[in-house]
């Protein structure tokens, strides 16, 4: 009898987190490597949201907490979404967990008989399809292009749609690509969602405050409110406010969504940390001027990496409208022979020799489930981004098509 049930054998380990991993040891070896795998702000988590943490352990409030939530941390959300999207929720259609991932596992868990059908636009975020198969759920992949702005069409959507879909997920601005959905744009796919109503739409939010050039977040329940009943607005504290390890995310739900979430919880994780849940809520109720601090210093950083990869041979890299991203194509590179040797077929071969040649680590775009393309996290120093491009550069001038 197998010890692995099948169930786990449906997955793979997050190539992000490969990625990372063998860019540490590489560094650990002594090799000069330049990380840009990683997903994660560089900035110190606010001064007020560690000092609620702080105070949080020395009053003592350091036991367990409701399973899904302090009553505080609910209401703080619930004044979240009302201030900054328009939203009415009560503290009962509030759900929060280890970070945004445990929310959007526990939907999907909570939801998915065998067979039944997501839609996800590609690209995406590397844990959507294994989560969905890990439920028993059946990844429905639809490529957004390079030339469709990576953005999911309504002609796409509605083609994707079968009386087996039982989600969307929709990630605006994108991890990888960025891309964010105007209001015209997502009121287009919400159209479409009007005329299916046994599709739900779990919408991944968590990058809303880091848009660019002026963007606009909107959200799917605040663009069609009709659609509000079948909407999980999942959201949280880790991109916006630098509080990746702090571990908070949370999600607003129709009632019985959120308490077959709570019940998934409560025999797996329990309560997320009661410390992390204090300072989640100094984060939403204190000053944001943080935000807008950091969305500036972002702004910069992907203006930087979009004009250096441009003048990149090979690569073509289209401006986000947000998140921390850029997902280049590497088109006119495939076929071509690295300065040392190596025979560039796919992006995983070109992001191999990248970093083995130049010590520069990124994700390369097959993890995404759009090739052929690769990921940079723009979320380091000016100083780092411009030796990663200068290094980046000078692989593709090493690149060659000859024999």
């Amino acid at each position: 009898m197998a010890l692995i049930s099948d169930r786990l054998a449906r997955i793979k380990p997050s190539p992000t987190i490969a990625m990372t991993t063998r860019a540490a040891e590489l560094r650990a070896e002594g090799r000069d490597i330049i990380g840009l795998s990683a997903g994660e702000p560089d900035f110190d988590t606010p001064e007020n949201v560690r000092e609620a943490g702080k105070q949080a352990i020395d009053r003592g409030l350091t036991r367990y907490t409701a399973v899904d939530g302090t009553p505080s941390l609910k209401r703080a959300i619930v004044d979240k979404f009302a201030r900054e999207n328009g939203l009415d929720y009560t503290p009962a259609e509030i759900t929060v967990g280890t970070g945004g991932k445990q929310i959007l596992f526990n939907a999907l868990m909570a939801t998915l008989d065998d067979g039944d059908e997501v839609v996800i636009p590609a690209p995406y975020w590397v844990s959507y399809p294994d989560m969905v198969l890990l439920a028993g759920g059946k990844p429905v992949v639809v490529p957004c292009t390079i030339e469709a702005g990576f953005r999911l069409t309504p002609e796409a959507l509605e083609a994707a749609i079968t009386p087996r879909t039982k989600w969307l997920i929709l990630n605006s601005p994108s991890n990888p690509s960025g891309a964010g959905y105007d209001r015209a744009q997502m009121k287009a796919l919400t159209e479409v969602l009007l005329r299916h109503p046994h599709v739900w739409v779990l919408a991944d939010d968590i990058y809303e405050h880091l848009v660019f050039d002026g963007f606009e977040f909107c959200t799917p329940a605040q663009v069609e409110p009709a659609l509000k009943d079948r909407v999980l607005t999942m959201n949280g504290v880790s991109k916006a406010y630098a509080m990746t390890g702090w571990r908070i995310g949370y999600g607003a739900a129709p009632r019985p969504l959120i308490a077959a979430m709570a019940k998934l919880q409560s025999q797996s994780t329990s309560n997320p940390s009661s410390i992390s849940q204090f300072a989640a809520e100094a984060a939403l109720n204190g000053p944001q001027d943080y935000i807008r601090d950091s969305r500036a210093v972002f702004q910069r950083r992907r203006d930087l990496v979009v004009a250096g990869l441009n003048e990149c041979p090979g690569i073509e890299c289209p401006t986000p409208q947000g998140a921390f991203y850029v997902y280049p194509s590497i088109a006119g590179l495939i076929g071509a022979t690295s300065a040392a040797g190596t025979r560039i077929d796919d992006d995983e071969a070109f992001a191999n020799a990248l970093l083995d040649e130049e010590g520069v680590a990124v994700v390369f775009g097959a993890a995404f489930g759009l090739s052929p393309h690769f990921r940079i996290s723009y979320a380091t120093s000016d100083e780092q981004l411009t030796e990663a491009v200068a290094r980046i550069r000078r692989f593709c001038e090493g690149c060659n098509f000859g024999g």
